[in-house]
């Protein structure tokens, strides 16, 4: 089964190599999506794909790189668009 969850992260994730973190286990995993930093203290993100590799994505999210202190992790689980890619979005 397919899924998509449109994330927000809060906490320390600016400067740590949060958005690398994600950028490469979702690439390891083949899930679509992208991530960004969203604000102050804030990264977003959209995985999607299949929906237990979307939660793993989900958990990696509440744990982050080691450098990083995550308070909250937001998730929004919403209809899959078909993406077929993950990139890093400015």
């Amino acid at each position: 089964m397919e899924a998509r969850a449109h994330v927000v992260i809060t906490g320390m994730v600016h400067g740590v190599g949060f958005r690398a973190f994600i950028f490469r286990h979702a690439r390891h995993m083949r899930i679509a999506g992208w991530v960004r930093n969203a604000g102050d203290e804030k990264v977003e993100a959209v995985f999607e794909g299949r929906k237990y590799l979307v939660e793993r994505m989900v958990e990696l999210c509440k744990k982050g790189p080691v450098t990083s202190v995550v308070d909250d992790v937001d998730v929004r689980w919403e209809e899959p668009e078909g993406s077929n890619s993950f990139y890093v979005r400015y």
